[in-house]
């Protein structure tokens, strides 16, 4: 892959996966059961996330990991990734404690509030809260997967740039029979995000970034002329497979293989200059929205709860609910986590 190569395609699917996240949110509370689901696995874009990462953490310091120190590569990824987190645990706390539904906040302490807030802010896994399913993270129950970038990033710069890349391959290989465990005993690949499931958020961190690495170790780019278009469609097409008795080996060859194929023809394809601006915008949110979005879903799980909308009023809500999450997403990233990221890389420097 040419170090001077950006590759717009892959910003604008990973907004994508990330906006497939948000609507599987608002879905699985109007759907509960995975079966009614129309994107039932829209969960599945976490694992698209973790195949992107491994390519763009190899891309970006493959060639320069060992000479920048595993400090100021680990200090970088702090920057990148912590603002948002920051952010996201204060949506999460406020929504919280100005639940107009909920009542279950009288239950805690404050010195229970403090602690749980202090474990969001600094990732450390707390689940809790029975009322919040015993998420990992009970202010921002997303935060699972960015505690597991932060575990695959510390392995990253400890071991993995270190492999050659056959020894990756055997790894690979060693993940993707972990996974194989996880999807065929637990019936799918959704886990992660509570305490009982903590260790699958493992074994799927672990193959998706690892393959993501061999896909620039390799050099695995297929030239098309898919586009950006295509390939969202693609990528959509994985998330709305039905739900049934098999999940649990569709998902798992979905993330085997289906994924990192569509990072190769994203890397591969063409974009015309009419989709870059929009695959700018995309990647530019995608993150922002990933991390900022939860705390609407827990005030939503509860209207809908209390009030059961249904019909037209129902879909205004989502789709009002879609375009004010976004809007935040843009609004987190203009104002908030690019300036922040400016200037603490700039101190960095100095």
């Amino acid at each position: 892959m040419s170090s001077k190569k950006h590759f717009v395609v892959l910003d604008g699917l990973r907004g994508v996966a990330a906006l497939a996240v948000l609507i599987f949110h608002f879905a699985e509370i109007i759907f509960p059961d995975l079966a009614d689901n129309f994107i039932a696995h829209g969960f599945l874009a976490v694992d698209f996330f973790f195949c992107l990462s491994g390519v763009v953490i190899a891309y970006a310091y493959q060639n320069r990991i060992a000479n920048m120190g595993i400090g100021d590569f680990l200090v970088g990824r702090l920057i990148r990734l912590h603002p948002l987190v920051v952010l996201g645990s204060l949506l999460g706390l406020f929504a919280f404690l100005f639940d107009p539904i909920a009542s279950y906040q009288a239950s805690y302490s404050f010195g229970e509030k403090f602690v749980i807030f202090m474990a969001s802010i600094l990732m450390i896994p707390y689940p809790v809260m029975e009322e919040r399913y015993f998420n990992l993270f009970s202010l921002n129950a997303p935060a699972w997967s960015l505690f597991w970038e932060y575990v695959i990033n510390i392995f990253y710069v400890l071991v993995l740039f270190r492999l050659s890349r056959y020894s990756l391959m055997a790894l690979l290989l060693i993940a993707s029979g972990i996974l194989a465990y996880v999807s065929y005993s637990s019936g799918n690949l959704l886990g992660g995000w509570n305490g009982e499931t903590f260790w699958h958020g493992g074994a799927r961190v672990l193959y998706s970034f690892t393959a993501g690495m061999i896909l620039f170790r390799f050099n695995w780019i297929i030239q098309n002329k898919l586009g950006f278009i295509g390939l969202s469609v693609l990528l959509v097409l994985a998330f709305i497979l039905p739900y049934n008795e098999w999940s649990w080996a569709t998902e798992l060859l979905i993330v085997l293989f289906y994924f990192p194929l569509l990072v190769s023809l994203g890397a591969g394809t063409l974009i015309s200059q009419s989709l870059k601006s929009i695959c700018e915008f995309s990647g530019n949110i995608s993150y922002p929205l990933y991390t900022t979005h939860y705390c609407v879903m827990w005030l939503f799980g509860g209207y809908y709860a209390s009030y059961a909308p249904s019909g037209i009023t129902l879909i205004g809500v989502v789709v009002i609910g879609v375009i004010l999450l976004i809007s935040l997403a843009y609004f987190a990233f203009r104002f908030y986590d690019l300036p922040l990221r400016k200037y603490l890389n700039a101190k960095r420097s100095v």
